[in-house]
């Protein structure tokens, strides 16, 4: 699809399969072929420098023959064209979630830079790269020296495949039955423990000719996935009898995210040791072994091996408050809105539903277009801060599904149309995170569908 990034359009209450471009989509609509075998098209548009989320123009009303499909191409097969556009290209709703580009490269050479040389860098851009768009910040990791990319599921890494990112791409998740022709067709590696599993993967990838490169998963002491110790020989003496795979990796995954530096994770990583050894035994030494998270690449080489796993630092945040300083990441994500209406009020007069904050003095109640909807969480509810005019304002009253009120009557200049930094520039999703009672991954990850992702090289400061 001429390297581009796609997003699902909805046609009648149907799903089809359009693409995160600035023009005209192409879609064809014969039902009596797999989308994958659908040709799809698409006219140049305004500007390609922005990879971001689409919006469907209208209610997905066809292009009428105007003077911008002048360059059009004709579709074989049954077929109607839509216009689709970028969100940030679209004036109105002002909540939006920047990306800033030149942090997710500063935050992955930083990895770069604590591990050395001679140890390769595994970039996770699972769940949409925490919510930073996983396409655009796939190219920005591999351009700033990862060696590959971490996906949870099959379909995280099609879409990567999709938008023509060619670099090496991991299933951490491991794959389901009927997945195993994507994985080959794609040229996917998969993490694997499960004998049925691996058999599955091979007859496919035998019957079309290929090898699959596979990462066999231990459990250390997760209890989530993964071959217990004891079996680890075993199950290695299986899949280097299978001739369609390739035993390219071995990983496992600390029960901690953010404290790798006790006991308890020492003990994980010599039982990793000890599986390693185990796979040796049965003739198998992998190239890429693999252990540490973010906080293991901050705090614990031993750890390292020969490749690790950073995430969470990728997009500018510590696992832990004590790990922020060394570490010397930069948040890549503000998350903005602007006020819609500002209104004075009188001591006494309640807030949102169920009047759950009542003014104490006569005050300036800000309206936001922005709810739990968009991932801001309900626990924020008269607990966090947002920033105004580089000033903190406290959340009043419930926060809605659209909408969030805010107490800016110690901002007196604030108004309609200012704009409200909800986290991001001077106010960390981590310490949102702590008035919701999370952690700050979730609130990265929550950030909506209907929010557009905007890619800037740097933020803007008023």
């Amino acid at each position: 699809m001429d390297d581009l990034d796609r997003v699902a359009l909805v046609e009648r209450g149907r799903a089809v399969v359009g693409a995160r471009h600035d023009g005209a989509v192409h879609l064809d609509r014969d039902p009596s072929r797999p989308e994958s075998e659908r040709r799809h098209e698409v006219c140049d548009g305004r500007s390609r420098r922005e990879r971001a989320r689409l919006v469907v123009h209208g209610d997905l009303h066809p292009l009428d023959n105007d003077s911008d499909a002048t360059d059009r191409r004709q579709v074989d097969g049954p077929s109607r064209i839509w216009y689709a556009e970028r969100l940030s290209d679209v004036p109105g709703r002002p909540t939006v979630a920047e990306v800033s580009l030149s942090a997710l490269r500063h935050n992955c050479r930083r990895v770069r830079e604590l591990i050395g040389p001679g140890v390769a860098v595994l970039a996770v851009v699972k769940a949409d790269a925490y919510g930073h768009g996983a396409v655009p910040a796939a190219r920005v990791f591999l351009e700033a020296g990862a060696w590959g990319l971490g996906v949870s599921s099959v379909v995280e890494g099609v879409e990567l495949r999709r938008a023509g990112v060619e670099p090496p791409i991991v299933v951490l998740g491991g794959a389901f039955a009927g997945e195993e022709d994507s994985i080959v067709a794609r040229d996917l590696a998969v993490a694997v423990w499960d004998p049925v599993r691996a058999r599955a993967l091979d007859a496919a990838a035998r019957g079309a000719g290929r090898r699959v490169p596979v990462h066999v998963k231990i459990d250390t002491g997760m209890t989530r996935l993964g071959l217990d110790l004891a079996g680890v020989r075993e199950f290695g003496a299986l899949v280097r009898g299978l001739a369609g795979l390739e035993v390219a990796g071995v990983f496992s995954h600390f029960a901690s995210a953010d404290a790798v530096d006790t006991a308890e994770a020492r003990a994980q990583t010599a039982r990793f040791e000890q599986a390693v050894e185990a796979l040796a035994t049965a003739g198998i030494r992998p190239t890429l072994v693999h252990l540490a998270n973010s906080a293991a690449v901050l705090v614990a080489p031993p750890a390292h091996f020969t490749m690790v796993r950073p995430g969470i630092m990728l997009y500018g945040y510590a696992p832990a408050p004590h790990l922020a300083q060394r570490a010397g990441v930069v948040p890549a994500m503000r998350f903005q809105t602007a006020i819609g209406q500002a209104r004075r009020v009188p001591a006494g007069t309640p807030v949102s539903y169920g009047g759950t904050f009542v003014t104490r003095r006569p005050s300036t109640i800000a309206t936001l277009p922005v709810g739990y909807a968009d991932g801001y969480h309900r626990l924020a509810s008269n607990r966090a801060h947002v920033v105004v005019r580089g000033r903190r304002s406290p959340v009043v009253g419930r926060v809605c599904m659209d909408h969030t009120m805010i107490d800016v009557t110690d901002v007196p200049e604030a108004g309609t149309g200012d704009r409200v930094v909800l986290f991001g520039d001077g106010l960390g999703a981590d310490e949102l995170a702590a008035s919701c009672e999370t952690i700050s991954y979730e609130m990265l990850t929550a950030v909506g569908r209907r929010v557009p992702r905007r890619y800037v090289e740097d933020f803007t400061r008023e």
